[in-house]
């Protein structure tokens, strides 16, 4: 078979369709890429060109509240600040770290509609057309393949807007106002994702985060994702399929229990797979393999280590291409344990593993 594109090999992954290799998209962080600059990766040289990795790019429009961003207090070693979706979080300066939820705005029903008419409150800057106009062009120049990033449902929530606790008890208490939220964060997100359509940019697929799970169990149970969440999900599905677009869920955690689910509402493709949950790739790929595409399943705690990650490759990639339908990569993010040489030597092997012969 001749090379294929990123767009191409991305598309035909999605159908299961024969490849010339596995394709190959993950996600450094930040501090991950700082370190791989200093061991001599150029400024001006995209990683994935480096390393043999697909293109993919996304547009996310902003559909917050905009609260005023404001610094409430700042240190050496942190910053406090109140971001445009109303959270006050401490946000440290150490390398990748994680932001750490101070309160919430809109942490009950009572603020709601003050915050649900903020969000519908239209603004021409919610697209971020200055980049889409400058970098669209390259984009499909290259083949990459393009995406809509949807910003809704249970974790965007009671990540940046509500907390945890606040959500987690609406759900029982107050399941109304919680999926008055989801409604309104997709309709808002479907209606400016409608106007980039509109103006003839073109994309692939949609994607989402929308994290159900933690170590070893889902949130919530099946029954009671099917009777609060369950719809949002299958209108962002079905708006997609209905302009021809493929569908890819993020979720971390354990959520093995919700898979049927989403492959009823037309799920096609899942991430990142998460090991350390205890997500089993080969177990969803025996159960699930010809309905559902998978990306990741690499453990990333097992990255930095030459021996270790070359037998979690050589177990999990020759299962995961059988039949096509896997993306390679990571099950989070590559951490900044993972050097540019390591790096260099993940892509060589998940190159020689992931070639289909013939």
């Amino acid at each position: 078979m001749k090379k294929l594109t990123s767009r191409e090999r991305i598309l035909r992954t999605f159908r299961h369709q024969d490849v010339d290799r596995i394709a190959m998209a993950d996600y450094p962080w930040k501090g991950t890429l700082q370190r791989w600059k200093k061991e001599g990766l150029s400024e001006n040289t995209d990683w994935r060109d480096l390393l043999g990795f697909d293109k993919t790019e996304q547009i996310l429009p902003d559909i917050s509240p905009r609260f005023e961003y404001r610094v409430l207090e700042e240190t050496d070693r942190y910053r406090i600040v109140t971001t445009s979706w109303g959270e006050t979080r401490k946000e440290f300066k150490e390398m990748d770290s994680t932001p750490q939820s101070l309160d919430f705005y809109c942490n009950s029903s009572d603020r709601w509609e003050e915050t649900k008419a903020r969000m519908k409150t239209y603004y021409e800057n919610r697209i971020p057309w200055d980049k889409l106009r400058h970098e669209y062009p390259k984009w499909k120049a290259d083949s990459r393949f393009l995406r809509l990033e949807f910003w809704m449902g249970f974790d965007a929530t009671h990540s940046f807007m509500t907390g945890f606790e606040s959500a987690m008890i609406a759900i029982h208490e107050e399941p109304e106002w919680l999926m008055d939220v989801f409604d309104t964060q997709l309709t808002v997100m479907l209606d400016l994702f409608q106007k980039i359509l509109d103006e003839g940019y073109e994309f692939d697929g949609i994607y989402w985060w929308d994290d159900m799970g933690y170590k070893g169990s889902t949130f919530f149970s099946p029954q009671t994702y099917r009777g609060f969440l369950k719809p949002y999900h299958k209108r962002a599905c079905d708006w997609a399929h209905e302009r021809g677009l493929t569908v890819e869920l993020h979720s971390c955690g354990f959520i093995e229990p919700l898979i049927p689910d989403l492959i009823d509402i037309g799920v096609e493709m899942l991430n990142p797979l998460e090991i350390k949950a205890g997500m089993d790739p080969a177990k969803l790929k025996k159960l699930y393999g010809d309905q559902l595409a998978f990306h990741g399943g690499i453990n990333a705690q097992t990255m930095h280590d030459p021996e270790k990650v070359r037998a979690e490759m050589e177990r999990i990639i020759p299962l995961m291409m059988e039949g096509g339908g896997y993306v390679f990569a990571c099950d989070h993010s590559i951490p900044n344990t993972v050097s540019l040489e390591q790096m260099k030597f993940i892509s060589d092997l998940a190159h020689k593993l992931g070639t289909y012969k013939g």
